[in-house]
């Protein structure tokens, strides 16, 4: 996975450059083209803060949704970009592009910007994951509980001993409030660095961290035994 994941950065990189390295006098509508390449410069000094902490980067579900969609708005960036450069003006001579068209394109670079932004964050371990200024990302933006969740696991994957007590903790709150939520730190990957926790953690993440895993067996003990199992092997290898 380490490697799948260098070598998507290296493609978004390299899809970013390619953006802001576009010739800077295009026939039509230079400003927005302009406003679009000052994002991607943005982006591309993101995408390679996360190439240089691939290993720390908190790899589950939305770490591949977050990059999917990015490839997606450059991708999406240089073709609107490539119809108002010259040597493109005579194949697209008869195309209108439209204020709006620019205008979507630079919203969803800025939520790229913002998604990889919070990535970085919450993957950090000398990083506050509670920062109130923390976007949430656009993923998740209708499931706060979502980006929580994930936030809480990243905190149990990266954090201070205390801050993954703290995570562990908040994951009992989660999960005693109702099924849906324990299920979807099952399906976001809780397990493990739970499991983990009960190893290495201090006294008190070990309580945590049973508490929470004894709440989860009761939502679906057949995920949680073949997932604690093959944890545990690989912990004791």
């Amino acid at each position: 996975m380490g490697d799948n994941l260098k070598q998507k950065l290296a493609k978004l990189i390299e899809l970013a450059d390619e953006v802001n390295n576009t010739p800077d006098e295009p026939i039509r509508s230079k400003q927005y083209c302009g406003e679009l390449k000052s994002k991607a410069k943005k982006l591309s000094a993101l995408l390679r803060q996360a190439a240089q902490a691939s290993s720390e980067l908190y790899m589950q579900r939305p770490m591949w949704s977050i990059l999917e969609q990015t490839e997606h708005i450059l991708n999406e960036t240089l073709s609107l970009i490539l119809k108002c450069h010259p040597n493109n003006f005579k194949k697209w001579i008869f195309t209108i592009i439209s204020v709006d068209a620019f205008r979507k394109t630079s919203s969803q670079l800025e939520k790229s910007i913002n998604d990889v932004s919070w990535l970085l964050h919450i993957s950090r371990s000398d990083e506050n994951h509670d920062s109130e200024n923390l976007i949430l990302p656009s993923i998740a933006f209708n499931e706060p509980i979502l980006t929580l969740i994930w936030e809480l696991i990243a905190s149990l994957c990266t954090g201070t001993q205390e801050d993954r007590s703290d995570a562990a903790a908040c994951l009992v709150s989660l999960a005693h409030q109702t099924d849906s939520y324990g299920k979807m730190i099952i399906q976001e990957g809780g397990v493990g660095p739970l499991l983990k926790l009960m190893k290495e953690g201090n006294t008190e993440g070990q309580k945590n961290a049973a508490r929470a895993i004894g709440l989860l067996k009761v939502i679906n003990s057949v995920i949680i035994l073949v997932t604690s199992a093959s944890i545990l092997c690989e912990l004791g290898s």
